[in-house]
């Protein structure tokens, strides 16, 4: 038989038994589908994770208080004996290839004006901001330069604290009550939306030094530094290190760079995509149990096929190629199917939902059709050679 002869005829079977490869077929493309989804929301995920923890870039690193041995977080206990100061900020901020160094101290306040109140997010910062974090004012300026010790009662309000308390009119020079203390506004963000969680327009910032007293702090919470792009990182965490060793005799602070969070939520990734593809791995098992159980069904049904074809001079290994070549093909036209089923249905989540995070993983898709075909022959194998293993005087005696 020629291998045009061998595709005839196992297409002729399949489209004779139209319900039998339709059912068989399913199984193979509910899988495929699985593993197309999953991978697709798990790599969507993934993008906007990683986005989330690169909005201020990769090249900053931060300083925390106390000595601690995880990535630990911005706001960690601080139970360290020399707190971290405005002035360690500062003399951060004068080290070679540093661009910014930005104190910051958090808290959550009732902000007032007039009759309109909205509790928020309040950070006191320095000048640097808008450059550290990557966010620009749209109306008015940010904090100005002013050493710590003559720093003005001055804000700068996010834009749903524009929306909020000053509906109709500009909040430029106007006031705010933070703990019944007056801030002169001199500026509007722009809108930033989320990041990680805090909703940066729903932010006011003061002076670091304000905020300290404010909250009555002795230490920063953090210190976000933001050092000249191609710099060797780990050289730039050491003469830090070594600054602030020297200023505190010890090293009571935690540096946290970037590239090491990006490693660790990267490690995590990976562990979750695996999963997601193993969940849809096992749907493609089950797709294979369908495929043999579809198949030996096949074989019985079958006997006087088989046996004509070996009457006529088919060989054993020929018998067996064309239920292997039957299996194959309904797992590669199942898979494709999953493939459009999988693709449609994550189009159709992101039209409905665009929040849904959708992206492709185009390696686990080309994975799970290699993998389709190779469980449908695994799968075919033992009826196959059922099939092959008839005697043809005893298989044309079955009709």
């Amino acid at each position: 038989m020629r291998a045009v002869d061998y595709l005839v005829f196992a297409l002729g079977s399949l489209r004779f038994s139209r319900l039998r490869s339709y059912l068989t077929a399913l199984g193979i493309a509910v899988g495929i589908a699985s593993v197309v989804l999953l991978t697709a929301l798990g790599g969507g995920i993934r993008e906007y994770i990683l986005k989330e923890f690169t909005q201020f870039g990769t090249n900053i690193i931060t300083v925390t208080p106390g000595k601690i041995n995880t990535l630990g977080l911005s706001g960690a206990v601080i139970n360290t004996v020399r707190p971290l100061t405005i002035e360690d900020a500062m003399e951060i901020g004068r080290l070679p290839n540093i661009l910014t160094s930005t104190p910051l101290v958090q808290g959550n306040s009732e902000v007032k004006h007039d009759n309109r109140a909205r509790w928020t997010y309040v950070y006191g910062v320095n000048h640097e901001v808008p450059k550290t974090w990557r966010i620009d004012v749209s109306q008015g300026k940010f904090l100005p330069d002013e050493p710590p010790g003559q720093a003005r009662n001055l804000a700068v309000i996010g834009y749903k604290i524009k929306e909020e308390l000053f509906p109709h009119t500009s909040p430029l020079g106007q006031f705010i009550r933070i703990k019944d203390e007056r801030y002169h506004i001199i500026g509007v963000m722009e809108r930033k939306g989320q990041v990680l969680g805090f909703d940066m327009d729903d932010a006011v910032y003061i002076p670091a030094n304000q905020a300290l007293s404010l909250y009555n702090r002795e230490s920063l919470m953090e210190i976000d530094i933001l050092f000249t792009p191609g710099q060797d990182e780990k050289q730039v965490i050491s003469q830090i290190k070594r600054l602030l060793v020297t200023r505190h005799d010890k090293e009571d602070f935690t540096i946290i760079s970037q590239s090491d969070m990006l490693g660790t939520l990267g490690s995590i990734l990976e562990i979750f995509t695996a999963v997601i593809g193993g969940l849809g791995g096992i749907s493609l098992l089950v797709g294979g149990v369908g495929i043999f159980t579809i198949m030996s069904i096949a074989v019985n049904e079958r006997i006087s096929e088989v046996g004509l074809l070996r009457a006529l001079g088919a060989s054993r290994g020929q018998v067996t190629f064309i239920f292997l070549l039957e299996a194959a093909i309904l797992s590669a036209l199942g898979g494709l199917a999953g493939m459009v089923l999988g693709f449609s249905i994550g189009l159709g989540l992101h039209w409905l939902a665009p929040s849904i995070p959708i992206s492709i993983a185009w390696e686990y898709v080309a994975l799970s059709l290699l993998i389709a075909v190779l469980i449908g022959i695994a799968a075919g194998i033992a009826p196959a050679l059922q099939a092959a293993a008839l005697h043809p005087a005893d298989a044309l005696r079955s009709e």
